[in-house]
């Protein structure tokens, strides 16, 4: 097979803008064990909060669950991708915690991540080039394309409207009960908002998509 015709393939493989965003969505996100497994570390590290109210076995206890995903993912020889993204999350908010010994800390880089998330993706939006049409740029080998197409540039903007709400609302929700300190209400808002609210953003997504029939190569 040529370079061209490997460049072609994935294109090939999916006809309208729709199906390629759904598929990238679907792969991004690595399926209902990855969201899962993105939500055990903030379920264990509240559950020990609420149970104990010290930080540092609750740190200990929340870090070990993600390392014992970690290993199954290993021993199955599946990608290990979004346990290693989840590992890395809490690492994090422990260091942030254990710098100032506050608990609520170990929410502090959730917050400041979709706080960043939610104002790039609004910027992309103003400037019309949104982030969700990057997507599409993956799959027809050309980064930059899509952006010829004015049909496509509006959906990729509603898309990206729905990708950025749910980050936007965790801000929204979570900052006020950091700011009071209230760590339980912070794991129990991070929980809540965490895999439910991306499903429901993700059905919005797969409506607006099931909708239309984009063609994927931008009109001439």
């Amino acid at each position: 097979m040529s370079t061209a015709d490997m460049t072609a393939a994935p294109a090939a493989a999916h006809v309208t803008v729709e199906a390629a965003v759904r598929a990238q969505l679907s792969k991004a996100l690595g399926g209902k064990r990855g969201i899962v497994e993105a939500a055990v570390p903030t379920i264990v590290f509240t559950g020990m909060w609420v149970a104990t109210s010290e930080l540092k076995p609750s740190l200990i206890v929340s870090i070990a669950a993600a390392v014992a995903l970690l290993l199954v993912r290993l021993a199955q020889r599946s990608t290990p991708q979004f346990v290693l993204n989840s590992l890395v999350g809490i690492g994090i908010g422990a260091f942030f915690a254990s710098r100032s010994g506050e608990a609520k800390d170990v929410f502090l880089p959730g917050i400041l991540y979709n706080g960043a998330y939610a104002a790039g993706m609004l910027l992309s939006i103003i400037v019309r080039w949104p982030i969700v049409g990057f997507l599409i740029g993956s799959v027809t080998g050309d980064p930059t394309a899509w952006h010829s197409d004015s049909a496509l540039v509006r959906l990729c903007s509603r898309l990206t409207w729905l990708l950025m709400l749910p980050c936007l609302i965790r801000v929204v929700v979570q900052l006020p009960f950091y700011w009071a300190g209230q760590v339980t209400a912070l794991g129990i808002a991070k929980i809540a908002l965490g895999w439910p609210l991306q499903v429901a953003g993700l059905a919005a997504m797969v409506w607006v998509l099931a909708r239309g029939r984009t063609p994927l190569q931008p009109a001439a």
